[in-house]
C-alpha cells in the first residue's frame, strides 16, 4: 500500500485541527500577551490552566471525531422475535424502514449518511470539521466539546487582544504584531462559529430534536403527520434523556404513546 493511501480525509482534518490548535497556542506564548507576562513573572497557575483547557478540548475533539456515533448494526439479529416486537410497537402508518443504501432496518430517527456510508441512530448531522457523524452516542460529548472549545477560544481571544500594540509605525507594527493580529481575526471567526453552533445545539437538545429533523421536518414521515414534535417531553426530561439516558425506552414506543394520546377523544 502506498504511504499516501493512509492519508484519508479524516486523518488530514484531525491533523490540521491539532496543528492549528497548538500553532495558535504557540503564537500566544511567543508574543507579548498576558500569557507570556504571567510566565515571565513566575505565575504559572493561569498558563498551566490555559494549556490544560487547550489539551482537554483537543482530546474531546479527537474522542468525538473517532468514536462510533451510533451506527445501526448491519448484522442480522439472532432473535427475530425482537424485530417483531419492535415492529409491533410502531403504528401501521410509520413502519420500520429499510435503508435503500445499506439495506438495514432503520429505527425511528435514524438516517443514512452518505459520507460515512452507514445508518446512524438519532442522526443529527455529518460534521466535516470532525469527519464524522454526530449521532446518538457522541452528540452529548459533542455539546460538551463545544462548551469547552468556546471557553478556550474566548480566553485565547482576550489573550491575543492583550498583546496587540497599535501605537507604532506601520512597518514596525506589522513585523511585531502582524501574526498576532491575524491570529486574533482567526480566533474571532472561530468564536463566532462556535457560539452559533453551541446556541443552536442547546436549543435542539432542549426541544429533543435534531438538526436533520429541524431542517427537514416537512420531508420526514413521522414528523410530517404530526403538528408538533412527538419526542418533546419537556425541558427537564429532554435534558435528562440526552445527557443521562433517562428515561430509557425506544423512540418507537414514545412515538406510539404520543400518537395514542393525540388520537384519544377529549373528555
Amino acid at each position: 500500500m502506498a504511504p499516501w493511501a493512509l492519508l484519508s480525509s479524516g486523518v488530514l482534518v484531525r491533523t490540521g485541527h491539532t496543528v492549528l490548535t497548538w500553532g495558535i497556542t504557540l503564537v500566544l506564548f511567543l508574543h507579548d500577551t498576558e500569557l507570556r507576562q504571567w510566565e515571565e513573572q513566575g505565575e504559572l497557575l493561569l498558563p498551566l490552566t490555559f494549556l490544560l483547557l487547550v489539551l482537554g478540548s483537543l482530546l474531546l475533539y479527537l474522542a468525538v471525531s473517532l468514536m462510533d456515533p451510533g451506527y445501526v448494526n448491519v448484522q442480522p439479529q439472532p432473535q427475530e422475535e425482537i424485530k417483531e416486537e419492535q415492529t409491533a410497537m410502531v403504528p401501521p402508518a410509520i413502519p420500520l424502514r429499510r435503508c435503500r443504501y445499506c439495506l438495514v432496518l432503520q429505527p425511528l430517527r435514524a438516517r443514512h449518511c452518505r459520507d460515512c456510508r452507514r445508518c446512524v441512530r438519532r442522526y443529527d448531522h455529518h460534521c466535516p470539521w470532525m469527519e464524522n457523524c454526530v449521532g446518538e452516542r457522541n452528540h452529548p460529548l459533542f455539546v460538551v466539546y463545544l462548551v469547552l472549545q468556546l471557553l478556550v477560544l474566548l480566553w485565547a481571544l482576550y489573550l491575543a487582544w492583550s498583546g496587540l500594540r497599535f501605537f507604532q509605525p506601520w512597518g514596525l507594527w506589522l513585523r511585531s504584531s502582524g501574526l498576532l493580529f491575524a491570529t486574533f481575526l482567526l480566533l474571532s471567526l472561530f468564536s463566532l462559529v462556535a457560539s452559533l453552533l453551541l446556541a443552536s445545539h442547546l436549543y435542539l437538545v432542549a426541544s429533543n430534536t435534531t438538526t436533520w429533523e429541524f431542517m427537514s421536518s416537512h420531508r420526514i414521515a413521522y414528523l410530517r403527520q404530526r403538528p408538533g414534535n412527538p419526542f418533546d417531553q419537556g425541558l427537564t426530561r429532554n435534558l435528562a434523556h440526552f445527557f443521562c439516558g433517562w428515561p430509557s425506552g425506544s423512540w418507537e414506543t414514545l412515538w406510539a404513546e404520543e400518537e395514542e394520546e393525540g388520537s384519544s377523544p377529549a373528555v
